[in-house]
């Protein structure tokens, strides 16, 4: 099955997308490639195959914890942006009067 320019430019208008020309081409082809894969797919015979249900994990992996040296105080903020009494400081967005 090809998904045309148009089916795209549709969908795009439906999500409120802004996209170019190459970007409707490039995505036009990406879901044509994608739907050709499922299609594939389909051909694989899965008789006698049992349905999963789930994937269960009996146990996670674990490691034990080990302690590590990390950044000091003056390297890490001297990245930060701005620094407030010891932290981070970010942008209030909520107002708070």
């Amino acid at each position: 099955m090809k998904i045309t320019t148009a089916a795209v430019l549709h969908v795009a208008k439906l999500a409120r997308l802004e996209l170019d020309d190459a970007e409707v081409v490039s995505l036009a082809r990406d879901l044509t490639e994608i739907i050709e894969y499922i299609d594939e797919l389909s051909t694989v015979p899965t008789e006698g195959v049992p349905p999963t249900a789930h994937i269960t994990v009996e146990q996670l992996p674990t490691r034990d914890d080990e302690v590590s040296i990390g950044l000091d105080h003056d390297t890490v903020f001297a990245e930060a942006p701005r620094e407030n009494e010891g932290g981070f400081a970010v942008p209030s967005f909520v107002d708070e009067g």
